[in-house]
């Protein structure tokens, strides 16, 4: 009787299979998936049950720069960063620091002083915030976009005007005192691929660390635009990982035009899937981290205004196709797609060309009626369609089913062409959604 009564605990107490989380295929993975966390907005239980299950690393997104830390000179406020810490600990992730010296949210009183005094007050900023934390923060961004957009020179900034090249070194060698066991980070954007940039990050790191000056690793930021992940990412990473320090992906969301679509969200999966598998395939890539939870409350819409969408999950706190591409690129199962989609182009001419898409309904269910998304690259627009209705034109493509051919029976398939325009060249789409459902191209 014992027995039989464990066997029939043991079962009441299966659940239903669930899908693997973002934080448990990473794991698996040897890597980060992190994500910027505001506490205070732990109180929503979406929210908190997104960080909860789907991340296996946390960074501050505002709670340890430096107009939170030290407001007032010499008068530190540690309430907002150690409910990081603390919410770290208590879940079991690792804690990413984030940031002891940046140009940005820096109070007032930095900037007004002299370089001896902003010299003290850097040492000393840096040197108390990365003890207060010590044996807590994994790695820290030590010093955060200090490059400048034009050519790769320095950034004009408080501590790069009075304190001269040589600032940089300084904030590392003090961080390095004070937690001799955090890995040390240099953080920009507009470095994930090879260019000016880069290459001059990629040249103090290498300077630093002929000259002993401790660095371990880098951070990309990867604020991208939709459809602009760089070809060259995974080179550009493994040409800094050759230097003998850890890369990671630190702040990664891909923005677009406002409202999303299904075309653009299939591009935004896409490209999220593209940075992740160009991390995966750089040994030392430590992971990737995206700025923030949910599209609700992104940073985007307020800076670059039209845009935003650019996050996993969205402002309803829906996954996106994007989620889904990044558990793919982790290892997770892959679904068998409801849909599959053949495009060609029959004949072409200077100024135009006559193409057609056939879709097959590869699910278990028929459709009731269709709407097909795919999104061109080169400008091209549909002009004509049969078979479907054209409701929206241009290069976010969007049609419909025509009155006597939306039900599709699973197996089914239903073919539809188009006269277009085009200019330049003529690359096929490579991306197609059945209503906001992406499926395989063939």
């Amino acid at each position: 009787m014992p027995f039989l009564a464990t066997v029939l605990a043991a079962v009441l107490s299966l659940s239903p299979l669930q899908a693997p989380t973002l934080a448990s295929l990473a794991t698996a993975r040897g890597i980060d998936i992190g994500v910027a966390l505001a506490p205070a907005r732990l109180s929503e239980t979406a929210y908190k049950t997104i960080v909860d299950n789907e991340f296996n690393l946390v960074v501050p997104e505002n709670a340890m720069k430096w107009d939170a830390t030290e407001p007032t000179q010499n008068q530190f406020r540690w309430t907002d960063g150690d409910a990081v810490a603390a919410y770290a600990q208590s879940t079991g992730k690792e804690l990413y620091g984030h940031t002891l010296v940046w140009h940005n949210q820096l109070p007032s009183w930095v900037s007004a002083l002299d370089a001896t005094a902003l010299r003290a007050a850097v040492l000393n900023h840096i040197t108390t915030v990365a003890t207060h934390f010590k044996g807590q923060v994994s790695s820290w961004d030590v010093v955060n976009e200090a490059f400048s957009d034009s050519g790769g020179l320095r950034r004009s900034t408080p501590f790069q005007d009075k304190l001269g090249d040589g600032y940089i070194a300084e904030a590392f060698q003090a961080a390095r005192a004070a937690d001799p066991g955090a890995k040390l980070c240099i953080n920009d954007y507009n470095i994930e691929n090879i260019g000016a940039k880069s290459t001059a990050v990629y040249n103090l790191v290498r300077d630093f660390k002929a000259q002993g000056v401790p660095i371990d690793c880098v951070g990309f930021q990867a604020h991208l635009i939709l459809g602009q992940v760089p070809g060259d990412l995974k080179a550009n990473l493994q040409r800094f990982a050759d230097l003998g320090v850890d890369v990671r992906i630190t702040e990664l969301d891909i923005r677009m035009a406002t409202p999303s679509d299904a075309a653009k969200l299939a591009q935004q999966a896409a490209d999220y899937r593209s940075v992740v598998t160009a991390c995966l395939a750089v040994t030392r890539c430590q992971g990737v981290t995206t700025w923030g939870v949910t599209d609700k409350y992104s940073w985007i819409p307020d800076v670059f205004p039209g845009e935003g969408a650019a996050l996993l999950w969205d402002e309803n706190y829906q996954p996106k196709p994007a989620y889904q591409a990044v558990a793919e690129a982790l290892g997770g199962v892959t679904p068998a797609a409801p849909c599959k989609a053949a495009y060609s182009v029959s004949s072409q001419w200077n100024t135009g060309f006559t193409g057609t898409v056939t879709l097959t309904n590869t699910g278990t269910t028929a459709w009731s009626g269709w709407e097909l998304a795919f999104a061109y690259t080169a400008g091209q627009t549909i002009t004509q369609s049969w078979n479907s209705v054209l409701v929206q034109p241009g290069p976010q493509t969007k049609l419909t089913n025509a009155s006597w051919n939306g039900t599709v029976a699973p197996g089914g398939t239903v073919s539809l062409g188009f006269n277009a325009s085009w200019s330049g060249t003529n690359p096929a789409p490579t991306a197609f959604t059945v209503n906001a459902t992406a499926c395989t191209t063939v």
